[in-house]
């Protein structure tokens, strides 16, 4: 391999590529649990709020604290996550990129090989 030839650089960037398409997956499942937080949260003070099931003020205060943790929580990774998503689309540009510079040939074009 020559010095401008960009293999090594595009598997570098194919790997950067695959942690954060991990990074992005792991912020999808903190957002997922992140709604279901708030919307337990929400459940939970609408009950204590009625006074089923006879909850107190530790529940109230509970699934205050709940909904509001669940909001950070969500704020946090949908930030991330459009963060990562660039990040991808700029490495991907670049992969494309340097895959242009590189003189490709046809597999039809090689010689037919009988082993």
């Amino acid at each position: 391999m020559t010095e401008d030839d960009p293999t090594d650089e595009i598997s570098d960037i194919e790997a950067r590529i695959e942690a954060l398409a991990a990074i992005a997956e792991r912020c999808r499942k903190y957002i997922l649990a992140s709604k279901i937080a708030i919307g337990g949260g929400a459940a939970l003070l609408l009950i204590t709020i009625l006074g089923l099931f006879g909850t107190g003020q530790t529940a109230a205060l509970g699934s205050i604290a709940l909904v509001l943790g669940g909001i950070v929580s969500l704020g946090s990774n949908v930030s991330t996550l459009r963060q990562t998503e660039s990040a991808i689309g700029d490495a991907e540009a670049l992969r494309s990129q340097l895959i242009s510079r590189i003189d490709l040939r046809v597999v039809a074009d090689a010689p037919m090989k009988l082993v």
